[in-house]
């Protein structure tokens, strides 16, 4: 198989733990794909990955890091008119309440 034949724009957010939300700000709808360290190495080959997201209609889009591990994100125009602008912000998870007593 070869490289992807599709422009995009690859994010590589390193080492996150679980948990972690991602803010992906987009200026068009654009796919939007988390993917682990050896998922990307498979897209950029042009094999089978898993990844998680889709299609972002409306942005910003929100992505929670499944566990922890090396991820990378892509934004890519494939099924669309162009590549948008994108920017990632990495958002702290809500702090879970405790119960008093």
């Amino acid at each position: 198989m070869s490289k992807p034949s599709f422009r995009f724009t690859h994010y590589d957010l390193k080492e996150l733990r679980g948990g972690i939300i991602l803010e992906v700000s987009l200026s068009a709808i654009n796919n939007v794909r988390l993917m682990t360290a050896p998922n990307f190495q498979r897209f950029k080959e042009g094999l089978d990955y898993k990844f998680a997201g889709g299609v972002a209609k409306k942005a910003p889009v929100k992505i929670v890091v499944p566990e922890s591990a090396h991820w990378h994100l892509i934004v890519d125009m494939e099924g669309h008119h162009g590549l948008a602008d994108s920017a990632v912000k990495m958002l702290n998870p809500p702090v879970k309440a405790r119960k008093a007593g």
